[in-house]
């Protein structure tokens, strides 16, 4: 099972090839490819203001906000060639989380404020969702906004925010009112980062990051004006933005270059006389993956050509995260497998990001891969637990 590119498709990649060719440099792209969470932001400001100037910042966008106007294969064919390229992996939460919520829920006073600074990078977004105690249960959120004149007294606690040390703004869910359901009186609210009463609070990992923190929230105030929609009404733009957070952490141009990272380090590593590669065993196991990569690819491509018009489009955003996730998860096993012995050592972030040094025992392709397995082992949970995805799959696509 192949896809199979038309003539002018075919020019498309070829243009995007030749443009990442002549735009990323080698430290960029080492850097990149380390497979760990950055230590800082500035290779994904600079490359986010390099694709801002070639006007290819926010393909997926409409074109009246600064999208490109291209195909869904099209789009497809930029984000894997960017990955396999080791270009910079532009942050989600302001061009693929929020950015879709802004221009079909936002005010155009909102889409006129924040629109062009996610674009062009300026202004990095934190996603304040889950809490201690609503994970996966997000109707179950405490964070309280209370109305004072023209502005919200916000007071709360949020965790899990990704990289949220690094960002300007943040939108949050919040509870602005009781209800009889807890769906309803929830919030999306923009909140300053750097507002008197917030506190970032980083939270070490097992891989040795710190890219996840919590957040408090101690009498903030939130102007009137930052409340996304109608007050209360938050709970379907929260599905609209978690559909598409599923979508795309189905992940498929990250496992299409986790492929090439395994091939890359199965022909270097030698089992015996030989290289990896060419064990019958390991290599089994590698087509195996490929095959379940080219199934996943096929089910994205056609979820985003038809849905919403033939599909629940919840219900293929959660079987696109059950599977991707699952899926990116057996790669970085069978790439830890591939790596062999050198796979015991967890590179710290500072160490995985300097220059290569000499010492043919840590071939530049090592740093990264076990941080990587270690982070991995919770895609299964962030964006929504496993159980939580089977549930609205039942749901949505069988009536249960």
């Amino acid at each position: 099972m192949e896809l199979n590119l038309t003539p002018d498709e075919l020019a498309f990649r070829d243009q995007v090839r030749a443009f990442l060719q002549r735009s990323l440099n080698a430290d960029v792209v080492r850097r990149s490819r380390t497979g760990m969470h950055p230590p800082n932001e500035e290779d994904r400001r600079w490359w986010n203001r390099v694709l801002f100037e070639q006007g290819w910042a926010a393909p997926h966008w409409p074109v009246e906000y600064g999208g490109t106007g291209w195909s869904h294969v099209q789009n497809h064919i930029f984000e894997y060639e960017c990955k396999l390229a080791g270009a910079p992996e532009l942050r989600w939460q302001g061009l693929r989380l929020l950015g879709p919520v802004l221009y079909t829920y936002g005010s155009p006073e909102q889409k006129a404020r924040y629109l062009p600074p996610i674009l062009k990078g300026e202004e990095m977004w934190a996603q304040g969702f889950s809490e201690p105690g609503a994970g996966s249960d997000l109707a179950a959120l405490k964070t309280s906004a209370v109305r004072d004149g023209d502005h919200y007294i916000v007071n709360g606690q949020k965790l899990w925010t990704t990289e949220g040390q690094y960002c300007e703004q943040g939108f949050f869910l919040v509870r602005t009112e009781a209800a009889d359901r807890p769906q309803r009186g929830i919030s999306m609210m923009i909140i300053d980062m750097r507002a008197p009463g917030i506190t970032v609070r980083q939270i070490d990992m097992i891989n040795g990051e710190g890219s996840t923190c919590e957040v408090f929230l101690d009498n903030v105030r939130v102007p009137v004006e930052n409340i996304l929609g109608e007050p209360g009404n938050a709970w379907n733009q929260a599905k609209f933005l978690l559909a598409n957070e599923r979508t795309s952490s189905a992940d498929i141009h990250k496992a299409r270059a986790d492929l090439e990272r395994i091939r890359v380090i199965a022909r270097a590593e030698r089992r015996g006389d030989r290289p990896l590669l060419e064990d019958p065993v390991f290599s089994r196991k590698l087509a195996t993956l490929r095959l379940e990569v080219e199934a996943l690819e096929w089910s994205v491509l056609k979820v985003a050509h038809e849905a919403p018009s033939r599909h629940p489009i919840a219900a293929c955003a959660s079987v696109l995260k059950v599977r991707g996730s699952g899926l990116q998860q057996r790669l970085t096993e069978l790439m830890v497998q591939a790596l062999g012995q050198r796979s015991l050592r967890v590179y710290r972030r500072d160490e995985a990001y300097a220059p290569p040094g000499d010492d043919p025992s840590w071939p530049a392709y090592t740093p990264g891969v076990t941080a990587d397995l270690m982070y991995l082992r919770a895609c299964t949970i962030f964006g929504g637990a496993m159980e939580v995805q089977k549930n609205i799959i039942a749901k949505l696509a069988f009536g249960f």
